[in-house]
């Protein structure tokens, strides 16, 4: 135990060291666009100015919304938890006032974002839901529904769609394809399964898992000790259920939808992967249109995202829906009418402008370019791509995300010696067994 600490320890200030190294480069980039003063991409003016607040403000999807706002004149208030006020998010020329909340899990919480709401006079709140906080925002309609709009879903629609194994239990009766799949919740239920000879089945926690998420352990016919074995190491339970899902060998996609009343008005998709940090818009119209036809009975006005895999005989398969933003919605940067589509009953729908380029954060690049296999690929795909953080009009939240807002959480983190599998520079934290 003592040794692991120590490595995670010299791993941190490593990083440390690291960001102040190049926290000089850094600086000489933003001076230089502050002092060029660029315009930031136009947008169509809204027809009144509203007061919008955006929740989830460590992550790069709220700063894409609120530059969005912004650029359409509205007045934009963002929101996070205390634990990441140094955000670097709330220095963005984007945000005119910035607000901290009790953790999501906490009794005070939407109390608190309702004060948040009166004080600052905010005709629209736009949740940018964490994993942990799609139901808890949703339950903060009763504070707020009357008090101003919000796009989110009621409590039953957004727990429907954050339960995987709900999801696709509403996705069969629309006809819609899904994988074979089972809610488990004891570990012996594995055991009578009826596994589909020659498929192979992958078991995820359905509560939000943030680390074991990526454990794709396949379990077959074929093999019932192994997958006796495997589901009883986990915390499979009635309070812990987990689903059995059908592992559907293809391309995996992933969209992001903002709906009201259930019509689609934001849309986007593209190629993904267990741990995406790349967006480039695909069309691919199978999958939209599986996606309108399951959003359409919902009356949803919020935002939903799917995730879909194309088997080789092009069926398409969602697998899950996370009813929230997604990051893709960083691709709409140059969108003139990214905030209208969102506000507005009746938009067309978008999608990515054709000159719009896929979004990256650079250093996640750069350390797959240091670290991995096809540099020559990577370094190509850095230069067609831009960074989802950095716009030469509104620099400083890319120096402080960083070089302050990062730093703050390995310091935190050291001091509390506690361990972290990666940083997340798209959401803004540190990945860590127990986290958010």
């Amino acid at each position: 135990m003592t040794s692991l600490r120590e490595a995670n320890a010299a791993r941190t200030v490593a990083v440390l060291a690291a960001s102040a190294v190049t926290a000089v480069i850094d600086g000489i980039v933003v001076g230089a666009a502050l002092v060029g003063g660029r315009r930031p991409a136009p947008a169509r003016p809204a027809p009144r100015r509203r007061t919008v607040l955006v929740t989830g403000g460590k992550m790069t999807k709220s700063l894409a919304l609120a530059r969005a706002f912004h650029a359409a004149g509205h007045r934009v208030v963002l929101v996070e938890s205390a634990k990441y006020r140094l955000t670097g998010h709330r220095f963005s020329r984007a945000v005119d006032a910035f607000h901290t909340t009790p953790e999501i899990g906490s009794p005070d919480y939407a109390r608190a974002l309702a004060d948040i709401v009166d004080r600052e006079r905010v005709d629209v709140v736009v949740p940018v839901s964490s994993p942990a906080s799609s139901v808890v925002e949703a339950a903060a309609r009763s504070l707020l529904d009357d008090r101003c709009e919000v796009l989110h879903g009621d409590v039953d629609t957004i727990a429907m769609l954050d339960d995987k194994a709900a999801f696709c239990e509403r996705a069969e009766k629309l006809g819609l394809s899904v994988p074979h799949f089972a809610r488990i919740t004891h570990p012996a239920q594995i055991d009578d399964f009826d596994f589909r000879p020659g498929r192979e089945y992958i078991l995820k926690r359905i509560a939000y898992n943030p680390v074991g998420r990526m454990d794709l352990t396949r379990l077959r016919a074929e093999t019932p000790a192994e997958n006796a074995r495997f589901a009883r190491s986990l915390s499979i339970s009635d309070e812990d259920p987990w689903i059995l899902q059908e592992f559907v060998a293809g391309t995996e996609y992933c969209t992001h939808g903002t709906v009201r009343d259930g019509r689609l008005q934001v849309w986007a998709c593209c190629e993904s992967s267990a741990f995406q940090i790349n967006y480039a818009m695909v069309d691919h119209p199978r999958i939209r249109e599986w996606v309108e036809t399951f959003l359409a009975p919902t009356g949803l006005t919020g935002q939903a995202s799917f995730d879909f895999i194309e088997a080789p005989d092009g069926e398409v398969y969602a697998i899950e829906c996370n009813p929230r933003t997604h990051s893709a919605i960083t691709m709409f940067y140059d969108h003139p009418e990214l905030a209208a589509a969102y506000l507005e009953d009746g938009h067309p729908t978008i999608v990515p402008t054709a000159t719009s380029r896929p979004t990256h954060w650079i250093y996640h690049e750069l350390w797959r370019l240091l670290t991995g296999p096809g540099r020559r690929a990577r370094w190509a795909s850095i230069r067609r791509s831009t960074d989802a953080i950095f716009t030469p009009d509104d620099p400083v939240p890319f120096f402080m995300v960083h070089h302050v807002h990062i730093p703050s959480l390995l310091l935190a983190n050291l001091r509390a010696r506690r361990g972290w599998a990666r940083i997340d520079l798209n959401i803004g934290k540190l990945v860590e067994n127990g986290g958010d």
